[in-house]
């Protein structure tokens, strides 16, 4: 067993492993936390909103 062998096994390990890590990622049991995910970004009303009355409170004092 040579060295080009061994990066033959390797790079044929990392494949695979980036493979798993794709189709876990996009598998159905994913889907809910994925659209999660992707919502996050226009979920900051509710901190907009805090943000907004501490900055009131704070110009009153």
């Amino acid at each position: 067993m040579d060295i080009n062998e061994l990066r033959g096994i390797h790079t044929f390990l990392v494949m695979a492993v980036f493979l798993g890590i794709v189709w876990w990622a996009y598998s159905a049991h994913r889907k809910k936390a994925n659209e999660e995910a992707a919502h996050l970004p226009f979920d900051d009303e509710e901190v907009d909103k805090r943000t907004l009355e501490q900055d009131k409170t704070e110009k009153k004092q």
